[in-house]
Formats: C-alpha cells, structure tokens, sequence
C-alpha cells in the first residue's frame, strides 16, 4: 500500500490528519504539486483527472477523492470511529461533513483558485469574480456554524469526526484565500483553537 500525497495541498493534508488521528502509518510517496508532478504519467495512469491523494492498495486497487480514502481506513480499522456510531451518529456525521465540505471547504477553495495568482496556471479560466462572490458565502456559513457550536464540543457532536478534519483544514485554507474569520464568531474561534492543538493538526 502506497499514499500518493501532494504536501501542503488541503485534500492530502486531509487525509493524513485523518490516519494521524487513527494512528495508522502509510507509506507516503510525495507528489510535488508546484512542479506539476501531479500531471505526470506516474500519477495520471493512477488517477486520470489528475488529483490527489492517491491510494494505491496492494493487490493494485486504486482509490481516489479523500473522503472515500478516509472511509477505506474506517472500514479497515473501526477503532477510534470518525465517521460515527450508530445509525443515527454516523448519519449526523455524515451531513455534518457533507455541509461543511460544500458550504466552507469549497467555497473557500473557489475563492482561493480563482482569485489567488498562483493558481492561474490551474484554474483555467480563473474569474476572480467568482473566487470574490464566495467570500461572503464563506462568512455567512460560519456564523452559521457558530451559533451551532454554542452547544456542543465539536461540529457534528460531543466526538471528534471527519467533519472536524474538514473544518480544521477549510478554515487554514482561509489564510491563502485572504478570508478573515469573523470576530464575532467565538464558538468557531474556540473550536479551532481545539482541533488545531490536537497531535494530528500538524500531520
């Protein structure tokens, strides 16, 4: 087994946060993404649209999208759950990570690949007009999420899941796509402190 990883970049940094908080080792291959070597034959015959990470099992199955890797491991290794217990706890989780992922991760990488000048090789064709029409969306989403951390520890309940993982890493993601967390949202402020002081924030 084999982790196609691509560094800073936030699904990778997804994914190895996730076996970090399982405590699962993977043997990491890494992927220069500011060379484009994500574009290569070696990861392109893996993955044909080009992205990453990449898990390569050992009888040669590849899995692709990070939320699918991460279920892999859940699966493999039920310990330390991050998808949820139950019917009803994994459900929770699972709309929790679906809404913090469409409604603070993307909009955050809208923002990011379609304004920022790093990304205009990438993001073709880049419109800032869209990276700046999903700013707001990004702040209105967390004073949402605020008012909901105002009564529990963590976002989809009294557990850590997934959904902090991807809140975790959305939120870093902030800082490159020049979105500033609101003052005001101190439910967010204290539950990032949280997760970003646990072991598996500096995977």
């Amino acid at each position: 087994m084999k982790l196609f990883d691509g560094g800073r970049a936030p699904n990778p940094r997804r994914v190895r946060v996730f076996l970090a908080e399982k405590g699962i080792e993977v043997p990491i291959v890494p992927v220069d993404m500011g060379a484009m070597e994500h574009r290569s034959a070696e990861v392109s015959g893996r993955n044909p649209l080009q992205s990453l990470p990449v898990l390569e099992l050992d009888d040669g199955t590849i899995l692709t999208e990070t939320v699918a890797i991460c279920r892999y491991f859940e699966e493999i290794q039920p310990a330390q759950p991050l998808f949820g217990e139950g019917a009803v706890g994994r459900a929770l989780v699972e709309m929790w990570q679906r809404r913090v992922e469409l409604e603070l991760f993307m909009r955050v990488a809208h923002a990011f690949r379609h304004i920022h000048p790093a990304m205009k090789e990438w993001e073709v064709p880049q419109i800032p007009e869209w990276g700046e029409a999903n700013k707001p969306k990004v702040t209105k989403f967390l004073h949402f999420l605020d008012g909901e951390l105002a009564n529990r520890e963590f976002i989809a309940g009294d557990a850590y899941t997934i959904a902090d993982i991807t809140g975790l890493i959305a939120i870093d993601f902030m800082k490159p796509a020049r979105i500033a967390l609101p003052d005001d949202c101190v439910h967010v402020r204290r539950w990032y402190e949280a997760v970003s002081a646990r072991p598996s924030a500096a995977a």
